[in-house]
């Protein structure tokens, strides 16, 4: 079988399309507070958080913290990085068990699966607060919240959704200045990728196909889909929107100029995911193939929506103009 972290990846994809087939809550754009955390984060160095603080999750949700929390889970991988990322620590209580970075995530209480983790294990860590992503169902978060746990609930659709949900946890926990850090990294990373494609005009763009899971592609409103454009590139999937499952005949058409795919996919037979590509009948016809332009990117770095996605972008601006970005 797949390795196990395949079987979440693709948990997540479909628990993301069936919530953009039938979302109930609010959107990344309209989710806030009266600190505006959706907006790009002022130059000036933040201050400390000023409580109560109201704000507003993914869902629509609206939640008043009265101090920072002090007992925080996290049942997502990129919330997970992310609230380590702004120095937090001790305060988390608990991680999913497919939680793996940074490296001391692997030594905190599991607290289950990423789609429906263990109302037991959640319960019984006391948290303030237990941040998630798009990948736990709406009939586990509704349940949760109807014991009285406060859950947080993302749903990244852009690299600047990301930083803005970086800068709100700073916010909530009060590390506003260890978020600022993160985000202004973030930051350089795009512009030093938009500076590297900048004279490469719309004709030149090479077009570019992402398996980042056999047999599954990414089109527009999607975090993966925006990282292939900000480096320079034009997705071939960009008529689909959101998380799709590929027709082999549609790749061969469009003839992509680059694949990218995940690199540490392995099936039941230890094949590999280039492997896979490689073998599909009348693939060996697309120019990528034919001109090895293919790429294996570091799965995490482009699945997480978290403060490592912009080394995605880099890795996958490199894929794509390994003559510019070295």
């Amino acid at each position: 079988m797949l390795k196990t972290w395949m079987t979440v990846l693709l948990a997540l994809i479909l628990t993301a399309a069936l919530a953009a087939c039938g979302n109930t809550g609010g959107s990344n754009e309209d989710a806030g507070s009266s600190t505006s955390p959706q907006q790009t984060a002022p130059a000036a160095e933040p201050g400390a958080t000023v409580y109560p603080l109201t704000v507003k999750d993914a869902t629509g949700q609206e939640f008043t913290f009265e101090k920072a929390p002090e007992k925080v889970i996290s049942v997502s991988p990129a919330e997970t990085e992310a609230l380590f990322a702004i120095g937090l620590d001790t305060e988390i209580v608990g991680v999913s068990d497919y939680d793996d970075y940074p490296e001391v995530a692997k030594s905190k209480p599991k607290m289950g699966g990423i789609t429906k983790p263990n109302e037991e294990a959640i319960i019984a860590a006391q948290p303030d607060v237990v941040f998630t992503g798009i990948s736990m169902d709406e009939e586990a978060v509704n349940k949760l919240r109807e014991l009285g746990i406060t859950i947080f609930k993302t749903d990244p659709k852009s690299v600047e959704d990301v930083m803005n949900n970086i800068t709100l946890y700073g916010t909530i926990m009060d590390r506003q200045q260890e978020a600022k850090a993160i985000t202004d990294k973030m930051k350089a990373d795009v512009a030093e990728v938009q500076e590297g494609v900048k004279n490469i005009g719309d004709s030149q763009r090479l077009r570019v196909y992402v398996e980042f899971s056999p047999g599954w592609t990414v089109g527009k409103g999607e975090f993966m889909d925006e990282m292939i454009t900000l480096a320079g590139g034009e997705n071939i999937a960009s008529d689909t929107k959101g998380w799709n499952q590929i027709s082999e005949e549609k790749v061969i058409a469009a003839n992509p100029d680059v694949i990218l795919y995940s690199k540490s996919v392995v099936d039941e037979n230890g094949q590999t995911l280039e492997q896979m590509i490689k073998g599909r009948d009348g693939w060996n016809h697309i120019n990528a193939i034919r001109n090895n332009r293919i790429f294996g990117l570091d799965d995490n770095l482009i699945s997480r929506p978290g403060p490592r996605v912009t080394e995605g972008l880099k890795e996958v601006a490199k894929g794509i103009y390994p003559e510019v970005f070295k």
